[in-house]
């Protein structure tokens, strides 16, 4: 299932827009705030599929009644890119347990890549509501290698997926090896290039937020 939350008219929109924007962009810490606040808006819509139970709370004058969830939540993320928008959600729900993947295009001289992976840090899935976050889904072939590495430490009762832009191809592969997921994305944009990168996009997420890194 999708969750095109771009088509609804909030500040997420005016989030999206900025990070995509070439001149707001030449400010590292607003691109990396915009993410941060993103993974926020995904957060809060996120937590609306959530279990809830009633629960009795001691005020100074008497006791309350509040309905919280009841999900034992792990946010994951892919490094570097997906680093602010995985503290948005952490911001929105800091009792939730962490994953981090390092995955990353290998590219070739011939213009080819292949996906590789180095590191992985997993608590317990079994159980467990996963949530990981990158903000581009391009070919989607980091998350599925992302999502099948982190399942090696066990199986999640629910699997969300939020990341800001999406390519069409790379939303349609994520759904085929991932039917049981929850996509959440602020837009979809219809073209990948030979190269992989997604038009119009935003370029890359990850040197946008840290800088520049020399291609291997």
């Amino acid at each position: 299932m999708v969750q095109h939350l771009g088509k609804k008219n909030s500040l997420l929109n005016t989030f999206i827009a900025q990070i995509r924007d070439e001149e707001i962009q030449k400010d590292t810490m607003r691109f990396r705030r915009n993410l941060e606040r993103i993974g926020e808006c995904f957060a809060y819509e996120i937590s609306k599929t959530f279990t809830y139970e009633e629960r009795e709370t001691a005020t100074p004058m008497g006791t309350a009644t509040s309905h919280l969830p009841t999900n034992r939540i792990v946010l994951a993320t892919i490094l570097r890119a997906g680093l602010p928008m995985h503290q948005g959600m952490l911001n929105m729900m800091d009792d939730a347990e962490n994953a981090f993947v390092s995955a990353y295009r290998k590219h070739h001289k011939d213009g080819s890549f292949d996906i590789r992976m180095e590191y992985i840090s997993c608590p317990d899935l079994d159980g467990a509501t996963l949530i990981i976050a990158d903000p581009m889904l391009a070919t989607g072939a980091s998350m599925a290698l992302s999502i099948k590495e982190l399942m090696q430490h066990g199986t999640p009762e629910h699997i969300h997926i939020a990341t800001a832009i999406a390519s069409r191809e790379g939303l349609e592969y994520v759904e085929r090896i991932f039917p049981q997921a929850q996509v959440w994305l602020g837009d979809i944009d219809e073209e990948l290039t030979a190269k992989s990168y997604i038009v119009p996009g935003l370029g890359d997420a990850g040197d946008l937020s840290y800088g520049a890194k020399v291609q291997e």
